[in-house]
């Protein structure tokens, strides 16, 4: 076990010993989680799926569809932030609580010190990185395509498969990081009393000390939102609730519960 000290707290403990068990168990308990109680997980992934489908056909009557893509790559980075009520609804049927509708609802307040409102500022400027990134990749693989932006034939053109390469390259080590930095951190600042750069620390300590283990749930739950999108996002009602119980399940066998 390793210790990241906290000022003026208990250590934390971070479990160095994670399996593809503890992964499998997780999901079990996720899937648990949610058909104890399915409305919380339909109400949370609602809000993703009409800001996927906005998102689609705005781009599409616009003229813009290319840039579904891009978007589309980035909108999984939310994902972390979006379960946030799904951790608290796990932590009640955990302890036993009741569940509070206005509590879950307002969970993004955290303890109320607005530290997991700062955190979903920084997801907001990591998505805003990938988009100008996106943006600069797009930029020189269009022209040296010669085709408009309004064009999807653009991602047919040797341009536009090695722009589709290079992207998912970029996108991926964007999104491996924000994984490292929330994977933990997000259900921590709801579970205990923390201050924000603290809570990032010991996630990224979880994963560097259980760096086989978290890739392949990071990959779990790229390669499952993505699924879950191809369906006009509709998939995301099931898989979404799904992997945001289960995280909370990874976060409690990683750190386990405040003393």
């Amino acid at each position: 076990m390793s210790i990241v000290q906290q000022a003026e707290a208990a250590p934390v403990e971070i479990a160095g010993d994670l399996t593809q068990d503890d992964l499998r168990a997780a999901l079990r308990a996720g899937w648990s989680d949610f058909k104890a109680h399915p409305g919380y997980g339909l109400f949370f992934a609602a809000f993703y799926v009409v800001g996927g489908l906005l998102l689609y056909f705005g781009l599409f009557a616009r003229g813009e569809a290319a840039w579904f893509i891009p978007i589309a790559a980035g909108f999984p980075l939310f994902a972390p932030f979006a379960a946030v009520g799904l951790y608290e609804v796990s932590r009640r049927r955990e302890a036993g609580e009741k569940m509070d509708t206005g509590a879950i609802l307002g969970a993004l307040r955290g303890r109320g010190d607005e530290q997991l409102l700062v955190m979903g500022v920084v997801v907001l400027l990591v998505f805003g990185f990938w988009i100008i990134l996106a943006r600069g990749i797009f930029a020189i693989f269009m022209a040296q395509s010669g085709i408009g932006t309004e064009s999807l034939a653009l991602l047919g053109s040797g341009a536009g498969i090695m722009m589709l390469l290079v992207g998912s390259i970029v996108g991926a080590l964007v999104a491996l990081t924000l994984f490292a930095i929330t994977v933990v951190s997000l259900p921590m600042l709801m579970d205990r009393d923390v201050d924000f750069v603290t809570a990032i620390i010991v996630s990224m300590e979880t994963v560097r000390s259980n760096p086989q283990v978290m890739l392949k749930w990071a990959a779990l739950i790229a390669v499952g939102l993505f699924v879950a999108m191809i369906p006009l996002f509709l998939g995301l009602f099931i898989i979404l609730p799904i992997l945001g119980h289960a995280t909370w399940h990874i976060y409690r066998r990683a750190v386990g519960a405040p003393a």
